[in-house]
């Protein structure tokens, strides 16, 4: 299977690539429109990155399909003369899944906006792909329903990017990840072939393919429609601020809620540099003298939450909280996660860069890998501000640095391995909602062997021949993880023996 990597786009000359960028635009204007069809460097250059800014390449050619016909007609021209074809919701990912390639057409999937129907007897939604995450819940509220996985960047990521990404939120502990909230999708092969992974009943006859395509990021199809689950609206939802005057205890306290047995709505936590920032940034009441805070949410019935409120501030007394506060309104609660909310953007107002890791360990190891990170802090002297998903152990770790200064950005992505790598040993993965994309593919050799890789090399065969859609992400190829070992051995940086055989 050929797949393309981007070192070997270097080979490339300039005439090369304008010649095969004409012959391409040719190709496509005989089925999109003038101003569907993008290729000049001032009309390419706004695609060039998605939220992890660090690497950017232009595309040769964008494709802003408006039909499902023009998407197939786009996908089989490529097909044809072996275009690799990059697929683009919103470009609010954080690991380079929607890098474009330097040969290749990125296929923007921005016009397909509209929201085709809503059900509130089978409470199901059925969308386009480019409908923003938060416009579903907007929908169904005069229902009183609502779609329940709620990324940080739900104002503007889309849905068919939540479901290459396999997206969750601060409220994915209780209600589950996209892929516990999508029956249906459809889309095209790279053939430009129509496919569907699911069906509107809750189960398929066959292999379960939907589960195989979420979180695929984009590697096996172009999604044009989602079908969503929906969910009732609670009647009450409050929120406890926990403070902690050691990072132990606060990651302990996590543990002993689960432990309870009590599932909480929501179950975030953030260290001090992180309150700091988002303190600064939206007032959202939090102490500031705790080494870390704790927000965990209840909702339901106005039993229900009374007496969850109740259980949960006793497990988080008897771990040590040092102080709790419970929201008294709708109001005070959605203050307590404007902040938890608006974490990056905060970031980016004490940083000129940051960038934003993702891996999930065991929850009674967080307290292990924030130490960790602090120790990682001094080694690649940068700053690192954390807020993650406590409850099931997602971590979001931002590293602070500026991109303009080489050595930084190269001390950044040392330090960002460094986290992954050690998530790995700890019982945990390199990812958790963000996806690998290219940022974690050198991480993906140390989790997983060249028998498991080549096992998910021979399932995107199977959707896709020739290795044109999203190529040279996610899967780290055998040479990759060869030269990746031989890198850090060379360099005695192989911290965990256990893990030399990858």
């Amino acid at each position: 299977m050929n797949v393309a990597t981007y070192p070997e786009q270097a080979e490339i000359t300039a005439t090369d690539r304008r010649a095969r960028q004409q012959q391409v635009v040719d190709a496509l204007s005989k089925h999109l429109p003038a101003h569907a069809l993008l290729w000049h460097n001032e009309d390419t250059t706004p695609y060039e990155c998605d939220g992890l800014t660090a690497y950017r390449e232009r595309p040769m050619v964008v494709a802003l399909p408006e039909t499902e016909e023009q998407v197939s007609a786009v996908l089989k021209i490529c097909y044809d003369l072996a275009v690799p074809v990059v697929a683009r919701g919103a470009g609010t990912g954080l690991s380079g899944g929607a890098l474009p390639h330097r040969m290749g057409v990125t296929l923007s999937l921005a016009k397909f906006n509209r929201i085709q129907r809503i059900d509130p007897h089978s409470r199901t939604a059925v969308v386009q792909s480019g409908v923003r995450n938060l416009a579903i819940s907007e929908a169904a509220a005069p229902y009183g329903l609502y779609y329940a996985p709620d990324p940080s960047s739900q104002i503007a990521c889309t849905i068919g990017g939540n479901v290459s990404e396999n997206s969750g939120g601060v409220h994915c502990l209780k209600y589950g990840l996209t892929i516990h909230n999508v029956l249906k999708v459809r889309g095209f092969t790279m053939t430009g072939e129509p496919i569907t992974f699911g069906s509107d009943a809750l189960d398929v006859s066959g292999y379960d393919l939907l589960s195989i395509l979420v979180g695929s990021e984009g590697m096996l199809s172009v999604i044009t429609e989602v079908t969503v689950k929906l969910v009732p609206k609670p009647q009450l939802a409050r929120c406890i601020m926990a403070s902690f005057d050691d990072m132990r205890k606060a990651g302990d306290a996590v543990a002993a809620v689960i432990a309870a047995g009590i599932i909480p709505a929501g179950l975030e936590m953030m260290d001090k540099p992180m309150t700091a920032a988002v303190e600064d940034f939206v007032h959202a009441g939090y102490d500031l003298d705790a080494a870390a805070i704790l927000l965990c949410e209840s909702d339901g019935t106005v039993e229900e939450v009374e007496e969850e409120i109740g259980r949960m501030s006793h497990v988080l007394r008897q771990a040590g909280a040092t102080a709790i506060t419970v929201s008294q309104d709708e109001a005070e609660r959605l203050r307590f996660w404007s902040g938890r909310k608006n974490a990056f953007p905060a970031s980016g107002r004490i940083s000129p860069d940051y960038m934003c890791m993702d891996s999930t360990i065991p929850r009674k190891r967080l307290a292990d890998i924030l130490l960790a990170i602090a120790e990682m802090e001094k080694k690649y002297a940068l700053r690192c501000a954390n807020v993650f998903h406590a409850g099931d152990g997602n971590l979001h770790p931002l590293i602070l640095f500026d991109a303009n200064d080489p050595d930084q950005l190269h001390r950044c992505e040392l330090f960002g391995a460094d986290i992954l790598e050690t998530s790995v040993a700890m019982g945990g993965t390199v990812t958790g909602e963000h996806g690998v994309g290219v940022e974690k593919l050198n991480s993906m050799c140390v989790q997983f062997s060249a028998e498991e890789n080549a096992f998910m090399f021979a399932v995107k065969a199977a959707f896709d021949t020739q290795g044109l859609l999203n190529p040279g992400k996610v899967i780290p190829t055998l040479q990759r993880c060869a030269e990746y070992g031989k890198m850090l051995v060379r360099g005695g940086a192989l911290k965990h023996p256990e893990l030399e055989r990858f």
